[in-house]
């Protein structure tokens, strides 16, 4: 057997490790003593999350051909506004998604018609962004 000090978040562990035998199995960690818990302030409840501002929509009326995300994420980034012509591959909106900022292009060449998201929203696989005409 083996006695370990592991710190893990700041969290001290005792830890005994015993050593298998020849069966290959791995060593098995086993705590000693449990940490003991910090103290906790008490805490003011939480004051109401202020309200969102409203997503910027259509100025004019909605595209027939749809801008959809190809992933659930966050709008990162608006790259092209109402109005604008755009050729197909042209990056429409950047989303964040795992780290990651993934842009979110024409599907083909026209004008855009509507952003339906606003930087900072949530947004779900297939949900549209943008519309085109």
């Amino acid at each position: 057997m083996k006695n370990y000090t592991i710190t893990v978040n700041g969290n001290v562990y005792d830890v005994v490790v015993e050593e298998g035998a020849s069966t290959g199995a791995a060593p098995v960690a086993a705590p000693v003593a449990a940490p003991k818990a910090a103290p906790v302030a008490p805490v003011a409840a939480p004051k109401a999350a202020p309200a969102a501002p409203a997503a910027p929509k259509a100025t004019g009326s909605a595209g027939s051909v749809k801008v959809e995300a190809g992933a659930a994420g966050k709008i990162f980034k608006i790259e092209a506004q109402v109005g604008q012509a755009v050729k197909a591959g042209d990056p429409v909106v950047i989303l964040e998604a795992m780290k990651m900022e993934i842009p979110v292009v024409a599907p083909q060449d026209g004008t855009v018609a509507s952003i339906n998201v606003a930087v900072g929203d949530a947004v779900e696989a297939g949900q549209v962004l943008a519309t085109m005409n």
